[in-house]
């Protein structure tokens, strides 16, 4: 069996959640770089201190007054350049120079040098890992880029002559690498690697989900000839509405929830909504979760009209969201990684975005008409509801489904492990 090193770091959940669709093929499993034990202690507190600030300004930004103009200061760091008009990005920015530096002061070098006892393919979620390794000799080295476009921070000081090979969720973020200099053999668009569970399972799951999406067939009986040719007979609606709210790794915008429980109570206790709450593996966003549900006198309906998802661990978490995805009829989160969740024929409400890239992403999602900016979430049962019978939602996840790239875990593992990248057969 094709064996890499699958390599991620422990910040939020997005850069996780793109590495696990490889733990099949993960040699010694997926290592985490600012926890597992091939890292050094020094670099494990320097990941530690970078996961902090990060989690801690993505809270920070919470907070009235202060928090926005905090946040902004730090993501003009991070601030993806316009995409008009076309032109070569290849000077490295300040952050790209301060980065370079950091590598060669040792940042990665413990995990390349463990990672070069075996000449296996080295995947990446994370682009400074990949520069790290790249630095440090060790050979294959991939990077998959986890956001419809980025920062000139993911490609090295000098990127003609970095090794890296990069895997670009969209076509979008393949020419923005170019843009940044990569040559044109290092960039494959790949689209980004969903759960191939989830993936096996899309049609079977997005023909239920039509049935309860659009129970009055407003949309479904105007396309039921392209809908029956791509999915099959979509039967009678059977349940009730499922949404899906799922907050950041940072705990952050969990106050949403409450807002949602308020607006959503009356139809949750109808038996026209069903609420799932994604605290992944935060005690502390789950108990507010729950807070709120007894605050809204939903108790009796806490595990059938509403639920809270609370996991031990991120690969337990990853397990049991992907099987909530499975009955989940819209899924509202931030424009995070999560957009590409959309090919799986899931329309997305979205919640304002926090930082550069976010923007871009809810941009990428609303060009296909695949999701949507929150309305009120205090009156989230009402609006929910009424898009429901007026098929809106059912159109925006037969959209996704149909534009969305949904096998990117199976192009990027044909292009590591093909003798002739060029010849390999890239699927959407």
């Amino acid at each position: 069996m094709n064996q890499a090193w699958v390599v991620t770091v422990d910040m939020g959940y997005g850069h996780q959640r793109a590495a696990d669709p490889f733990r099949d093929i993960a040699r010694e499993g997926i290592i985490t770089a600012n926890t597992d034990k091939v890292s050094s202690d020094k670099e494990r507190k320097h990941w530690r201190r970078i996961r902090g600030g990060y989690e801690g300004l993505s809270r920070l930004s919470e907070i009235p007054i202060i928090g926005k103009p905090l946040w902004k200061s730090y993501d003009h760091f991070q601030q993806i350049a316009e995409r008009y008009p076309a032109r070569d990005l290849s000077e490295p920015s300040i952050g790209t120079l301060y980065l370079d530096r950091l590598i060669r002061h040792g940042l990665g070098s413990s995990i390349a040098a463990h990672c070069r006892t075996a000449e296996i393919p080295f995947l990446t979620t994370y682009f400074v890992l990949a520069l790290a390794a790249g630095r440090a000799g060790v050979k294959n080295v991939f990077c998959v880029a986890t956001d419809t476009d980025i920062n000139r921070i993911w490609v090295a000081k000098e990127p003609k002559s970095s090794p890296v090979i990069y895997f670009a969720p969209t076509d979008v973020a393949r020419r923005r690498l170019l843009q940044y200099g990569v040559p044109d053999e290092n960039v494959y668009f790949t689209g980004f690697p969903l759960p191939q569970e989830n993936v096996d399972t899309v049609k079977e799951d997005l023909r239920n989900r039509l049935a309860r999406l659009d129970p009055e067939r407003q949309f479904l009986d105007r396309y039921r000839e392209s809908i029956t040719r791509e999915l099959g007979d979509v039967g009678k609606s059977e349940g009730r509405l499922t949404v899906t709210y799922a907050v950041g790794g940072a705990g952050a915008q969990r106050h949403v929830a409450a807002d949602i429980l308020r607006g959503a109570a009356p139809f949750i206790k109808g038996k026209r909504l069903r609420l799932n709450l994604v605290a992944g593996v935060r005690p502390e966003v789950a108990a507010f979760f729950r807070e709120s549900i007894a605050r809204h006198g939903l108790d009796a309906e806490l595990g059938t009209g509403v639920r809270v998802l609370l996991s031990p661990d991120k690969a337990a978490y990853f397990r049991e969201f992907n099987q909530w995805l499975r009955d989940t009829d819209v899924l509202w989160t931030k424009p995070s990684e999560l957009v590409f969740y959309s090919a799986l024929g899931i329309p997305i409400l979205m919640t304002p975005p926090l930082g550069s890239h976010e923007e871009f992403n809810r941009d990428w999602l609303q060009m296909m008409g695949a999701g949507f900016m929150q309305q009120p979430p205090e009156y989230a049962g009402e609006w929910l509801v009424e898009w429901g019978q007026k098929g809106i939602f059912a159109e925006a996840a037969f959209d996704a489904y149909c534009k969305a790239p949904r096998n990117g875990t199976g192009n990027v593992k044909a292009l590591m492990f093909a003798g002739d990248r060029a010849a390999t057969e890239l699927k959407r």
